[in-house]
């Protein structure tokens, strides 16, 4: 039976890099919580396993740290070292088998980390940011008394991140991804180059518009040195979570120049996020998005014509398919609707519904909990029962 009408522009090819993958939609990058001392563990290739078999197009994995950071996500993946490229390698064989395709987010979380996690303190290195100017907010659930950010050291010299995002993204080549995407939404290290409010410089990396895009730019050259036409970035203009926004007139300015410089990398594709309540923060009573429209804002700065458009966040099926038809993007990045839903593409297709039920408490686990069950709230949604007449 063909894609029923609401949604059938989701399904057709789409060529990303250098790829082409079999539909439009991708699973959004969302932590999952569940490596074993930062390597990918066996339940992890099984939960991208069923999200391939499920039909997904394009699957972006969960954020991977590129080096040692005490992040509040303690059972967050890294690929620094051989044992998780190798883990990561069983990730991607697996999605391989089950005919999807796969990119390797890319991580630092900067001035988001805290000295007194046990990875921080492994690295020997302080929790490095732009400037020295703690975030707002923050929760370390595994650490006594449950602590909030610190103040960061600010970087000397960022360069030398730089680097550690290159070997990264050679270690992800190794791994077997299909690309890297670097993860410059949602207050991490990236966003707090761009933002003013985090970035304090006066150096060539702050300041003007172009000194605070100047060390995303960089990443992304390293990451194309590695991965040529299959690099991509994640961003969220509209801030909010951990603490990021400027004002809309410096938003709009800040990120149609960083738009308009990707243009003339070889990127695959941009995930923008739209705004989303969920992560909207709220310090001194106020909260901290910068409300706008995100497409209308910055769609028409994205001009390699091979470079691909994905909207991400509170996405419907057919509302994607409907923007999709309208030429307003490429296809439709799913979070939430894919991690409760490991067939939601085929559920898209057929005109199924998305009846799972969230287990909040285990879907992103806290300290404490077994891993031996781990796969609740993780791999035990089920998938729709189809008939052999529907598919």
């Amino acid at each position: 039976m063909p894609a029923v009408a609401a949604t059938q522009a989701l399904f057709t090819p789409l060529k990303v890099g250098d790829i082409t993958v079999p539909n439009r939609t991708q699973i959004a990058a969302m932590t999952r919580n569940r490596s074993i001392k930062t390597v990918p563990s066996d339940l992890m290739a099984e939960y991208y396993a069923q999200r391939a078999r499920g039909g997904a197009g394009l699957i972006v994995t969960e954020g991977i740290l590129i080096t040692r950071q005490g992040t509040e996500w303690e059972a967050a993946p890294g690929i620094w070292n051989a044992e998780q490229v190798a883990g990561w390698k069983k990730v991607t064989d697996a999605i391989h088998a089950n005919g999807s395709f796969v990119y390797a987010q890319l991580w630092h979380l900067g001035r988001v980390s805290h000295p007194d996690a046990p990875q921080q303190k492994l690295a020997g290195v302080p929790v490095y940011a732009p400037s020295a100017i703690s975030a707002r907010g923050g929760k370390f659930r595994f650490l006594p008394s449950h602590p909030g950010y610190v103040t960061p050291t600010a970087l000397e010299d960022p360069t030398f991140i730089i680097e550690q995002f290159k070997q990264a993204a050679i270690n992800a080549k190794e791994a077997g991804f299909d690309g890297v995407e670097l993860h410059g939404a949602n207050g991490y290290l990236i966003s707090q180059f761009l933002d003013s409010n985090s970035n304090l410089r006066t150096d060539k990396w702050g300041g003007s518009v172009e000194n605070r895009a100047r060390f995303p730019l960089e990443v992304l050259k390293a990451l194309v040195s590695v991965f040529g036409n299959n690099v991509a970035i994640k961003l969220s203009p509209a801030g909010g979570y951990n603490d990021m926004g400027m004002p809309l007139e410096e938003t709009l300015e800040t990120f149609r120049y960083l738009l308009t410089e990707t243009s003339k990398l070889p990127l695959a594709y941009v995930t923008l996020m739209r705004y989303s309540p969920y992560l909207d923060a709220e310090y001194d009573g106020k909260k901290r998005a910068i409300v706008h429209d995100i497409l209308e804002s910055y769609r028409s700065y994205i001009t390699n014509p091979n470079t691909k458009v994905y909207l991400n966040a509170g996405l419907q099926g057919d509302e994607a398919a409907k923007l999709i038809e309208e030429g307003k993007i490429d296809g439709g990045a799913f979070a939430t609707t894919a991690l409760l839903h490991p067939d939601f593409a085929k559920r898209f297709k057929y005109g199924k519904p998305l009846t799972n039920v969230p287990n909040y408490p285990l879907m992103q686990i806290g300290a404490g909990e077994d891993p031996e069950k781990w796969d609740v709230g993780f791999t035990d949604y089920p998938e729709a029962e189809y008939d052999a007449s529907e598919i």
